[in-house]
């Protein structure tokens, strides 16, 4: 990708296209705190376009955080300097707006944004190509809103009042900045029809990256059944829980911390073992052994099932969002198989289900589909349809 009416730039061994120096480009990101799998995607677009700028609401990376951002200092907003705003800047949230508006990238050609809250929302003038890849419209502003407020209890009184109505400004804000984004891409299908009921815009598709060579296949599996996240409530760990409380012939290992732990623990019987927060040595050998990986969520992608089939591990999944892209249910190379709902009845009457398979998905075939989301087709797609927009920017300004 070259400035209008330069040579096109040349492309590396993996394909993807190296834009030359000449060409201005600022990487905008929602805030850094910790490295999930939004900065994962950030790292990649980082690979692509070494020589870009960054930016973000906030920054507060460690330094072991920031080595996978090639060592990048975000250039911040006022919300940084704001009391709190370390640990409590999702407080700040009705200041977002404004304050990446704020943000000047006058001297930027190429503006990507890198967003599941406000970094779409830059201003970019007309000779700027903006493309923005949307982890998810805002989702607490949108079709999660009413889900949102009663996990957090604010269902009825001021508060629920005042944060419905800091909600209504958001989604007008929101909708408005999306006409300011010339080129939506999506993590997933999922997201892209999200994005179409939302902001009216088509958006073409690129699945996140899976860091797959951090796994190897494993084919020997034992015998127990395995999950693994962060305990937040739309993890639905604790349903995971119960379900395999209620199959005490089934063995369930589980790996992670959060506010949902104590619920999780509560409803666990003696065949299920809660480990807590463990090491990334630890998680990788248990996905790599296990029977099959458990997953309850609605994800708009969901990267542990896909890290799940890169150890060879087949996996048990709620058929909604992401995860039906990610997870062959059925035919001749299914990497595992969907339950309906969010319920007890439906995780056990799935692991029965699986049990029952008479050809059971392959070691082989799981990983194989997970092979599909590695970093280096991230970035030869990422980077080809950027640009194939700034191409189709350039013959628009010319």
């Amino acid at each position: 990708m070259g400035k209008c009416g330069e040579m096109p730039a040349a492309k590396d061994l993996a394909g993807a296209v190296t834009p030359p120096p000449a060409l201005r480009v600022a990487v905008v990101h929602d805030w850094l705190t910790l490295c999930a799998g939004g900065e994962r995607v950030l790292e990649q677009i980082l690979n692509i376009w070494p020589e870009a700028d960054l930016f973000s609401v906030v920054d507060f990376l460690s330094d072991e955080d920031r080595r996978q951002l090639r060592g990048k200092h975000a250039t911040t907003t006022f919300i940084q300097r704001l009391p709190w705003a370390r640990r409590r800047y999702r407080a700040y949230l009705p200041l977002m707006p404004l304050a990446i508006e704020q943000l000047d990238l006058d001297r930027y050609d190429l503006v990507i944004s890198s967003s599941h809250a406000v970094a779409k929302g830059v201003i970019t003038g007309p000779d700027q190509l903006h493309v923005s890849y949307v982890h998810s419209p805002m989702r607490y502003a949108w079709d999660l809103q009413h889900q949102y407020l009663a996990e957090a209890g604010l269902t009825r009184g001021i508060r629920s009042a005042l944060a419905r109505l800091v909600l209504h400004y958001m989604r007008i804000w929101d909708l408005r900045s999306s006409n300011g984004v010339d080129h939506f891409v999506a993590n997933s299908n999922f997201i892209a029809r999200r994005i179409r009921k939302v902001y009216r815009r088509e958006a073409e598709v690129v699945h996140p990256p899976v860091n797959i060579d951090r796994f190897s296949l494993r084919s020997d599996k034992e015998d127990f059944y395995f999950t693994a996240s962060r305990m937040v409530p739309y993890k639905r760990i604790p349903l995971i829980v119960e379900a395999f409380t209620h199959m005490p012939e089934r063995r369930l290992v589980v790996i992670g911390e959060g506010p949902e732990f104590e619920r999780a623990r509560a409803a666990a019987g003696p065949n299920v073992r809660l480990l807590g927060y463990q090491g990334n040595e630890v998680l990788v050998d248990h996905m790599q052994r296990a029977r099959a990986f458990v997953f309850a969520a609605e994800e708009d992608f969901g990267i542990a099932p896909v890290e799940a089939q890169a150890c060879g591990t087949p996996v048990i999944a709620y058929g909604k969002g992401g995860a039906l892209e990610t997870v062959v249910g059925d035919g001749e190379h299914r990497t595992g198989l969907f339950f309906g709902e969010q319920t007890v009845d439906a995780i056990r009457d799935a692991v029965e289900r699986f049990e029952a398979l008479s050809t059971p998905p392959t070691p082989a075939a799981c990983r194989h589909n997970a092979e599909r989301f590695g970093c280096t087709l991230f970035r030869r797609r990422f980077s080809q349809l950027v640009d194939s927009a700034w191409q189709a920017h350039c013959a628009r300004v010319a």
